[in-house]
């Protein structure tokens, strides 16, 4: 029956579609219907599924959710729509971040992911920050390498940062570097500090509170040449905000090598770690892969040979 089979085939490609378009716009209601859909299990498989992830939801409430009717909110309610992600075989955080899109925060332990409006509002904040220092886009630098260690401290918080830079300029009278660091909901960036460390100095400093923004001025005491490389490092101590879950790292042009190092206190480790890649703030997250944490070191890392556009980053779950 070749033309039942091409019909068929039809069907799965415009339901593949619909999901790939509600996964990435939302909302969680539609996403949810497009990818039982998708998969083609009735609510009463997807209950069954459920409740082998040791998670108890009813068909009727499975049922409200893909019509629009009730939103999942409670913590169990939540487990059951990361249970959602695995069974429906999505990209993980694919539901959960439409949940943090539009509602309240999520109460499952982990923060809600930053929406899509204020992920919007950093970004407009980040542009009028760099306009306030006459910063263009284009610094005139090449990435060659950038190592990154991250530091976590006893609190579960993220204690700072630091970035060690090799760069080419791209164009005569380079003499700086625009350090950005966001921090988590809720830090005080008048309470952050910026420390040149190797091969430059702090120049002007800039910050948001609402958003958790700080912009720095790393002066190199020297004017670059086209085609001349440089050296330098710097570090973030922030430390201001509450629990940390993750670290990613936003890149923009494709450039040289990557390597972040997240550190934790010998106090505070978490249970498992893994790492992700990103291709805009809004989109869902792939790439998930687990990471082994050092017991001696207590620490994961991963490494990018040749950063492609995107946001590379690491999560872990505590206890």
């Amino acid at each position: 029956m070749p033309h039942a089979t091409q019909h068929a085939d039809a069907a799965a490609g415009v339901a593949a579609a619909e999901l790939d378009t509600a996964l990435r716009g939302g909302p969680f209601h539609v996403a949810l219907r497009a990818a039982i859909a998708a998969r083609g299990l009735p609510l009463q498989r997807v209950q069954h599924h459920l409740s082998r992830h040791g998670v108890r939801v009813g068909v009727t409430s499975l049922s409200y959710w893909q019509q629009g009717a009730r939103r999942p909110q409670r913590p169990e309610s939540l487990r059951a729509v990361r249970a959602l992600e695995e069974i429906l075989q999505l990209p993980e955080e694919s539901l959960i971040r439409l949940l943090a899109d539009t509602g309240p925060a999520t109460g499952s332990g982990r923060p809600a992911a930053r929406s899509y409006r204020s992920v919007q509002e950093a970004s407009e904040v980040l542009h009028r920050l760099l306009g306030d220092l006459g910063a263009p886009l284009d610094g005139g630098l090449h990435t060659l390498g950038h190592h990154e260690r991250v530091r976590i401290g006893a609190r579960r918080e993220l204690l700072g940062r630091e970035s060690h830079h090799i760069v080419r300029a791209h164009r005569d009278g380079v003499d700086r570097f625009v350090a950005v660091h966001h921090g988590d909901p809720g830090c005080a960036p008048e309470r952050m500090a910026v420390h040149a460390l190797e091969n430059c100095r702090t120049g002007r400093v800039r910050l948001h509170p609402a958003t958790g923004i700080l912009v720095a001025e790393l002066l190199f005491d020297t004017r670059l040449r086209a085609g001349d490389t440089f050296l330098f490092r710097y570090a973030v101590e922030d430390g201001t905000a509450g629990v940390c879950r993750e670290y990613v790292r936003g890149h923009g042009p494709a450039g040289g090598q990557y390597a972040l190092q997240v550190r934790f206190d010998a106090r505070a480790l978490p249970v498992r770690c893994h790492r992700f890649v990103q291709h805009s703030p809004a989109a869902p997250r792939g790439g998930r892969q687990d990471l082994p944490l050092s017991r001696r070191h207590h620490s994961v890392h991963l490494v990018e040979p040749r950063v492609r556009s995107g946001m590379p980053g690491i999560a872990w779950d505590w206890e």
